[in-house]
């Protein structure tokens, strides 16, 4: 079988229009490769959201190495805004344009083409398992979770996992993500009683105790970060009333924060906190309390050892530079990962993701094949 060009892989994913839940062709084109080179393809469909779960070598094997990744992209937004077409694949001035072009058809072309090749021309004593999923953009429910879901049900294991999201703010090999912060939301509404404005004493105006409650929860010190993580944060992101009139006091007002978090708390101990200073408040004010919570993920880590070692050595090799180790940045999937094996992130610069004219550089991708293919190597090889 020829090797895999994983740039022209890249621009044949990103012509696939897979925004989220949509699988777009990028799942089937993916499976049809894979099979083609002897892996074992399952389609792990869930919720009306594609996945693609395939392994090369037995089942069960005690040595079993994974990569996990996605094929779903965000909207394109403004399509006036773009100077390329979004699923056209465009090659322009050493970068290959599209939504999805960094997050992370080329990341999943990447380690796709490593691992096809690296079964054709060294066969390992081992399974080597990749899992796709078309759900990592949206509410993630039905993604990478159903396809660790199937592989319980189904026997399925890996010793250990490589997500290959972008991981390098500025250059190629700056950083490895061994862990990340936890996210949670939390929607506050405060009723009270509506009444004139130049009657204040008649009402109770729920606003100055939203107000209270978000300057108690935005000047709280949530910590001062930990040994592997920086000081967890809470954003105030909407304050919301929806009253036209100048003269009316309203009843209810609304407002949502974001707190990412790290190994110092849980979900659970931050809804405590925040159910507790919300009933302070609404005590004060004499107002009623609502209190919604969504914990999108915990924080967790992977502390620095043999697989944070492997990808930092196979990064040194291809791009000459030694990765930093970091838990920055938002969610990812690793986060339900992180339940199944041990797992770390790296793939290339992410500086363009989910933005308008979205881009990769064409020479970071046959180099990001490269790190991925050494990491095959070594790993099967000890």
């Amino acid at each position: 079988m020829p090797s895999i060009d994983p740039l022209e892989l890249t621009a044949k994913l990103v012509r696939c229009p897979s925004v989220t839940p949509e699988e777009g062709g990028a799942l089937v084109l993916l499976q049809e490769m894979l099979e083609l080179a002897g892996f074992e393809c399952t389609r792990v469909d869930r919720g009306g959201v594609s996945n693609l779960f395939a392994r090369w070598g037995d089942k069960g094997h005690a040595r079993s190495f994974g990569f996990n990744g996605h094929t779903d992209v965000v909207p394109i937004g403004n399509r006036d805004d773009w100077t390329a077409d979004p699923f056209g694949a465009d090659v322009r001035d050493g970068f290959l344009y599209g939504r999805g072009a960094t997050d992370m058809k080329s990341g999943v072309a990447a380690f796709v083409a490593a691992a096809i090749d690296f079964v054709t021309d060294t066969p390992p004593d081992g399974a080597l398992i990749l899992t796709i999923t078309g759900d990592e953009e949206g509410d993630a429910v039905d993604g990478t979770t159903a396809l660790l879901d199937y592989m319980d049900e189904a026997g399925e294991k890996m010793s250990v996992c490589l997500v290959g999201e972008p991981t390098c703010p500025d250059h190629m090999g700056q950083m490895i993500k061994i862990g990340r912060r936890g996210s949670l939301i939390a929607w506050f509404t405060m009723t009270g009683e509506q009444g004139h404005s130049a009657y204040p004493h008649r009402a109770n105006n729920p606003l100055p105790a939203m107000v209270r409650l978000m300057d108690r929860l935005a000047s709280h010190t949530l910590d001062e970060g930990t040994e592997h993580f920086d000081a967890s944060t809470l954003a105030v992101v909407t304050i919301d009333t929806g009253n036209p009139a100048t003269n009316v006091i309203p009843a209810q007002t609304r407002a949502t924060v974001n707190i990412r978090f790290n190994d110092a708390h849980s979900g659970a101990s931050l809804t405590d906190w925040l159910q507790a200073e919300a009933d302070r408040v609404a005590g004060e004010f004499g107002v009623e309390i609502g209190m919604d919570v969504k914990i999108s993920g915990e924080s967790f880590l992977t502390p620095p050892g043999p697989l944070s070692e492997l990808v930092s050595r196979a990064v040194e090799a291809e791009a000459g530079i030694t990765p930093e180790l970091s838990t920055t940045g938002g969610t990812s999937d690793a986060r339900f990962v992180k339940n199944h094996c041990p797992v770390v992130e790296f793939g290339l610069v992410g500086k363009t993701m989910h933005q308008v004219d979205e881009r990769v550089a064409v020479d970071q991708i046959p180099q990001l094949k490269a790190i991925y293919t050494r990491i095959l190597r070594e790993y099967f090889a000890s």
